[in-house]
């Protein structure tokens, strides 16, 4: 009787350690998962520049141009920017002319075409083919159709800017207006176009390396426009005239 009753104790104990296992499992996930939600709560509250909400591969649009702006494959990445920096050296540096290239290309093409032809009646060989171009309707339809809405889109915020409905957004198109004019001023396209291009092969990536650092500072350098503007606003810009004839009603 002993045996058993010591049988029954030992099974009691048992299963009890087992509840107690499962409810401080149950607590440990349940505080993991507040935790959790504690964690992505805050997460969205950090500050990101320009306000972005996604990663920026996704800002970038994704896929391979993003990839390669991002270094993703170091290969192509570094032979799309050595050849942009090879044209660049062609054009500027050397002196070369963009209708002087595309004529000497076309003299060497045609030269060998020449000497290919001809080489092909003593040497039994197929002349060289010559390929055409065939672009699908579709694919031709559906470019024009992105570069339709994308016009269009353009407009709209020109538009927007230029009703005058947010004075602030109007001000910081004017400003970087002729921020771009005085850098057009003293450097040519090309070589603009060309600094363009190396930006977006260096500064999104090191963002993407250092962003929260970059982050904190852009949080606290916002923080200053935003007082410097308030400031601007209250001396000058709520001093202009904004009609007052606007709202009175006709008779």
């Amino acid at each position: 009787m002993a045996e058993h009753e010591g049988q029954r104790e030992s099974a009691a104990e048992s299963l009890m350690d087992k509840i107690t296992e499962k409810i401080s499992v149950h607590d440990s996930s349940s505080s993991s998962d507040s935790d959790n939600e504690k964690f992505d709560a805050v997460k969205s509250k950090i500050f990101r520049l320009f306000g972005r909400e996604k990663p920026v591969h996704k800002v970038l649009g994704g896929g391979k141009p993003a990839d390669v702006f991002l270094w993703r494959n170091t290969k192509i990445s570094a032979g799309v920017l050595g050849g942009a920096t090879a044209v660049w050296a062609l054009f500027e540096l050397l002196g070369y002319h963009l209708i002087t290239l595309v004529c000497h290309l076309s003299i060497l093409s045609l030269a060998g075409l020449f000497l290919w032809s001809n080489a092909s009646n003593f040497l039994n060989k197929p002349p060289p083919k010559i390929p055409e171009v065939v672009l699908p309707e579709k694919c031709v339809r559906e470019v024009v159709s992105v570069l339709r809405i994308e016009i269009n889109r353009g407009l709209a915020v020109l538009r927007d800017i230029a009703s005058g409905k947010d004075l602030k957004k109007f001000l910081a198109v004017i400003a970087g207006l002729w921020v771009l004019s005085l850098i057009g001023s003293g450097i040519n396209f090309l070589t603009l176009l060309y600094i363009s291009f190396v930006l977006l092969h260096t500064v999104p990536v090191l963002y993407e390396k250092y962003e929260d650092q970059v982050d904190a500072y852009s949080e606290k350098a916002w923080i200053e426009i935003k007082k410097q503007y308030a400031v601007f606003d209250e001396k000058y810009l709520s001093k202009i005239p904004k009609g007052a004839l606007k709202g009175e009603k006709k008779d």
